[in-house]
Formats: structure tokens, sequence, C-alpha cells
């Protein structure tokens, strides 16, 4: 066994060369924070706080900087891992490199990722955020194409609350407060929730009018954890609460994601939201759109695009090359898709089986770290086998679970443990009565870390 439960340590960082030396447990906020002390940011910053410097690697992170950056294993200059066999070594692009590139997005199947060097940017005081109304599709993406155009624009994203209604989120890096105004936050239990926050601004604009804002860099790069983007909604409808600012200020403790994640899988309610993110070429998002709007009515929608670079087309598992195509396009769309999926549990893993033909129809792909509701052979049609299996007999990991293994949902072993005996049947049908899961939920997110409870508001205070 390698116990990796004690790399949390930040164990560098050189402003000659811009790079970290970071072990993997490292959450981005921690990183966040040291690097800032030296003026530093990564290029990358997933928008949860809590999410870890081995996830993004070793999963497929991107955020509002992506466009321009890609995802976060591309901002990853060299990484150490444990091999299969004991053996310790150093990937990179110029040494070991096809260990290197195909770690990335493969969900620890290659090893042990133990230590990585990340590469930096120069960061300012503030995010000077401009938000653009937009009345369809394709007037969203003419927006993020101009955007992303122009070299001055640091981080881009968008919300599409309807068919009819959205905004584009542009960004720029910048140590000037807008005269007048005061910074906008959005970590505080009396602030709005950004989605929410940018929504309003939208409504009640006049038609076509752009609104400025300056958030202080932490604040925007973590707007979204409160409330889980608008997952958070979903906890009120569960247990019948009201939704406004009120109910969401008494509850602020329980709606940050660090809580709202662990509650939600300890929970296993997880197993009734579609919770997927995809990413789908340029050309192919009206009509992806409107499939999501006919077929689900799912919104808000996030947008954010993707840049990904040539060299990292040789990922067997995160390129986005369609199969049989020599090349892969360099900009994607990114579409998060959250929602209460059906009760029925048949109709649930049909919505998702075809909402993945969908996505391939299009010549997208979806990111893992979603349930995978596709057999092996479909799952190995997407993905290059090929190259991933050479790599794991490379490097001695043959034996270890495979990429699919680790992100399939596993309907014989569903079946399984209900049929086992009456108990188990009794069982999950008591499990089944409201609001029984989500209380087990916030219990287990209370005792299984220093989130809920009388001792996490000490710790807050303190």
């Amino acid at each position: 066994m390698i116990d990796t439960s004690q790399l949390t340590h930040i164990l560098n960082i050189d402003t000659d060369t811009k790079t970290a030396l970071v072990e993997p447990n490292v959450p981005m906020d921690r990183l966040v924070e040291a690097t800032l002390r030296h003026g530093l940011i990564p290029p990358v910053v997933m928008e949860f706080p809590g999410i870890t410097v081995g996830g993004g690697f070793s999963g497929t992170s991107g955020e509002s900087s992506s466009f321009r950056n890609g995802f976060f294993e591309h901002c990853v200059k060299e990484v150490q891992m444990v091999l299969a066999n004991g053996e310790l070594v150093t990937a990179s692009g110029t040494e070991r490199e096809d260990l290197f590139y195909g770690a990335a997005s493969s969900f620890g199947t290659l090893g042990v990722i133990t230590l990585l060097k990340l590469r930096l940017i120069e960061g300012k005081k503030y995010v000077a955020l401009t938000y653009y109304p937009v009345s369809s599709v394709a007037q969203a993406m003419d927006k993020v194409k101009e955007a992303t155009k122009d070299t001055s624009v640091d981080y881009l994203d968008g919300i599409i609350y309807s068919k009819d209604r959205g905004v584009i989120c542009v960004g720029k890096l910048t140590d000037t407060l807008l005269e007048g105004t005061e910074p906008r936050t959005f970590s505080r239990a009396t602030d709005p929730w950004f989605c929410l926050h940018a929504k309003e601004l939208i409504e009640t604009s006049s038609p076509g009018e752009s609104i400025n804002e300056t958030i202080p860099l932490t604040e925007y790069l973590f707007r979204y954890d409160r409330g889980g983007f608008w997952v958070g909604s979903f906890a009120f409808q569960y247990f019948l609460t009201p939704f406004n600012r009120f109910t969401r200020w008494a509850l602020d403790d329980f709606l940050h994601t660090r809580v709202m994640y662990h509650a939600l899988h300890q929970s296993g309610l997880v197993d009734r939201y579609v919770i997927q993110d995809v990413g789908i070429p340029y050309e192919g998002m009206e009509e992806f759109v409107e499939y999501l709007d006919t077929k689900l009515g799912y919104y808000p929608l996030w947008l954010c695009p993707l840049y990904q670079p040539q060299q990292w087309q040789r990922s067997a598992i995160s390129c986005f090359k369609a199969k049989g195509a020599t090349a892969c396009p360099d900009r994607f769309m990114n579409l998060g898709i959250w929602g209460v999926g059906p009760r029925n549990r048949g109709k649930f893993i049909e919505l998702n089986r075809d909402l993945e033909n969908k996505v391939q129809e299009l010549k997208g792909k979806k990111w893992l770290y979603g349930h995978t509701y596709y057999t092996e052979e479909e799952f190995w049609n997407i993905y290059n086998r090929t190259e991933y299996e050479k790599l794991r007999e490379k490097y001695h990991a043959t034996y270890l679970p495979s990429v699919f293994d680790k992100v399939k949902v596993d309907f014989s072993a569903e079946e399984n443990s209900v049929r086992r005996s009456l108990w188990a049947r009794v069982r999950a049908m008591v499990w089944m009565i409201w609001p029984l899961r989500g209380l087990y939920g916030l219990f287990r997110a209370s005792i299984g870390g220093d989130y809920l409870l009388p001792r996490y508001w000490w710790n807050r205070k303190s």
C-alpha cells in the first residue's frame, strides 16, 4: 500500500523560474494563498477550493482561463510517480514523456503521483469582469470567439439561463479598482451566489448593455464555491426548504463545495442527479443545446471554452481527437450539465446513455469524473486503448484497475447487492424513505472532517 494522505505540502516556490513544487493533496485555495505571497498564481485554478493538485492532474480539470491556458494538467511541467512495481520515477515533456502525457487524466491507473512541478504566472489584485448579456447560443459563441481573439482577456466563461437568455463573462487581471466602485465579493454568507448575481445584473440592465465590476482575485477564482455553481439549490428542493436570501444565509455553512459534495456522495443521492461535463466542438454547440432543451430541459448550463495544445494530443485519455480523425480541434466548449434525474433507475440510466450518445454523435467527449454508462466496448471505441495498454505494460501497471474499471457504473454489482438477501432488499426499501439519505449524508459530512456542526463554525471564527 502507498499512503499519500500526508502529502499535503507546498515544498518550494521559485520566483525566478515561476514554478512551484507541490505535493498532490494540496487543495486549490492553499496553493493560491501560497503563490500569491510571491505575486504568482497557477495559470488554471479550478473553481472549487477543495480540488487538489493531484486530482486536477489525474482527472480532467479546466476553468475560465482554460480558453487561453488549456486544462490544469497542461500547466504541469513535471511529475514524480511511484510505479506499480515500486519504482520511483520522474516524468516530464522531455523525460519519460510517454508516461507524462499518458498519466494526465488517467485517474491514477499508471501509478501514484507523489510530487508535481507547476508553471506559474504573474497575478494581480483584481479581476475586472464584464458581463455581456446574450439572447441565443449563436450570440454567445460569437462573443466567446471575439473575446478569445483579444489578447488582453485572461478569463472567459458563461452561463445559459434559458434558450434565449444568457451571459458571457470576460475577465482581465488588473491592479486597479474601477473608480467609484467597491470590490464585489462572493465568499461571505451575506454575499449573493455568483450565478444568481450575474442573472440579476443582466435582467436589470438595458438590452445589450454590458456591466462592469471589479472582483478581488481569490474571490473571482472561487466564485462558484458557494452553492457549487447552482447545484446547491437541489438541496433546498430535496429538503422542501424555501430558496431565498435568508435561507441561503442561514444555511451558508452547509452550502460550500467541500461540505456539499461530500454529503452528496455519502448519502448516495449522487445516483439521482445528472452531473456531467462534456466537451463539444464549436460547430455542434447550437444543435447540442437544442437537444438539451428538448430532451432534458436543464438550466442553467455552464459554458467554459477550452484550448488543447497540440503536444497534449499524445494523451490516450484526455485527447479530444474523434475516432478516425487525423487531428484534434484545438478548441472545444465545455458544458456543465447538472440537474435532477428521473427517480426510476432504468429511466435515469437511459437518459444518461442517450446524453453520452449525443455527445459522441457531435464528435465530443465527456469528463470522466461523472458517472459513465458506456459498455466496455463503447468506451474503448472512444478512447485509445492500444496506446493506453502499451503504457500499462511498459510501466508495469497491467494488474491495476483500468480507467474504464474506475469510472464505469457497475450495473451487475448494483443488482447483486439487492439480490443478496432479504435484509439487503429491506434496507434498500428503507433507504428510499425521505429524507433519510439526505440526513445521513449531512451527518457523514460532519464527522468526516471539520466541516459542519459547532467545531466547523468555531474553526471558521478562529
